[in-house]
């Protein structure tokens, strides 16, 4: 019986050999994508991907047998992110960054983190819960989005007669919910999340459990075309969401209060995020989830 001997430096390829040469390992983050990567009251960054990056440099660190591995930190924003992957500057890019078929193209994804979907925002006490809660309704979305066009269709498709007003931003949008010109506010649900969180009464609001779209998965990016990397990082955000810690992690950002200002999104995993944590896929299809 014969074994394999164990892969030496110069054996390694692509992101596996520049880390382990240079005893480092880039991760690049977003300043302001709460809860996902941001900067905290001292200027440092935090947040679930974050988070989920970290423990991927622990689990290459152990791959490649090194006695310490220096993170280095590179603020990325959504015009950056794909270049500095591309270019080498960045490793890997925790933020919120979905998953599609187009990006895949110019990066490749480990499994998802997080899907988001198009929801509504409503007042409690208006008890609109699913579609066909708003009928008859005015409702409210942001010019120029796919989640404007998203309720037109399904104001078509279900005869719901609603009266869709557009918004210049979020901002506007959720304002006019609160002030009472509209019922519901139509954007990703975790948007939403994060925008009653911060109202003067994060309690007032509910978030529909019925969704307009499909899940959009969010993942964390490599370099495309780096196999043995890949292997890595997928072996270890496997692990991490199926393990009791993944669960953990999700609720520390997702359910709870969240530094600097202590605001709590409250948005517990959905159906959809405990079957994909179950069963971990880099699919960029959201018929998958």
């Amino acid at each position: 019986m014969t074994f394999a001997a164990p892969a030496r430096s110069e054996e390694l390829t692509g992101t596996l050999k520049k880390i382990k040469d240079s005893g480092a390992i880039t991760i690049g983050y977003r300043d302001s994508s709460v809860p996902f990567s941001y900067l905290d009251g001292d200027q440092k960054p935090v947040g679930y991907a974050y988070e989920i990056c970290r423990k991927v440099a622990d689990a290459v660190k152990t791959h490649l047998k090194l006695d310490k591995l220096e993170v280095k930190l590179n603020p990325v924003t959504s015009a950056t992110r794909i270049p500095l992957i591309a270019n080498g500057t960045i490793d890997l890019e925790c933020g919120s960054t979905t998953n599609n078929a187009d990006r895949q193209k110019q990066a490749s994804f480990t499994n998802t983190h997080f899907l988001t979907a198009t929801r509504y925002v409503a007042k409690k006490d208006k008890k609109l819960d699913k579609i066909e809660d708003l009928k008859g309704r005015t409702v409210v979305s942001t010019s120029g989005t796919t989640n404007i066009k998203m309720i037109n269709e399904a104001n078509t498709a279900r005869s719901l007669g609603l009266t869709i007003l557009p918004a210049k931003d979020h901002a506007e949008a959720f304002l006019m919910v609160e002030t009472g010109r509209a019922d519901a506010f139509v954007m990703d649900d975790v948007l939403l999340a994060s925008l009653a969180a911060s109202s003067k009464t994060p309690d007032a609001y509910a978030i529909s459990s019925e969704a307009l779209s499909k899940p959009e998965p969010y993942g964390i990016m490599l370099r495309k075309d780096d196999a043995p990397f890949k292997a890595v990082v997928d072996a270890a955000t496997s692990a991490l969401y199926k393990s009791p810690e993944g669960k953990a992690l999700y609720d520390k950002w997702f359910t709870q209060p969240i530094p600097p200002r202590g605001i709590n999104l409250k948005l517990p995993m959905s159906e959809a995020m405990v079957k994909q944590f179950a069963s971990p896929s880099d699919s960029a299809d959201p018929a998958a989830y």
